[in-house]
């Protein structure tokens, strides 16, 4: 069985809070899809913008961004994302 290679970047300012998940191949796909579907759903105040994108490296990238995000609560969601999918180091 392959090891998970998910890699996970963070961004934030005032209100604003991005995750990028590079992955390689359907298998990571899936498992990021599963778990933004099943953690972004802690937080129904917010809707997060999800898109795809490719990286310098081959890899693609899934990015979670949360816009006007007063109380923070993207932090909460980004954190279930990790540990579900047992990121141990964001960037």
């Amino acid at each position: 069985m392959k090891q998970c290679s998910i890699d996970a970047e963070y961004r934030g300012e005032e209100r604003y809070s991005k995750l990028s998940l590079a992955y390689e191949g359907a298998e990571e796909k899936k498992k990021i899809d599963d778990a933004i579907q099943e953690c972004t759903a802690m937080c129904t105040s917010l809707t997060p913008q999800v898109y795809t994108s490719e990286s310098s490296n081959g890899r693609k990238l899934i990015v979670i961004e949360y816009h006007d995000d007063y109380d923070r609560d993207a932090g909460k969601v980004f954190e279930a994302i990790m540990k579900q999918l047992d990121i141990k180091v964001c960037q």
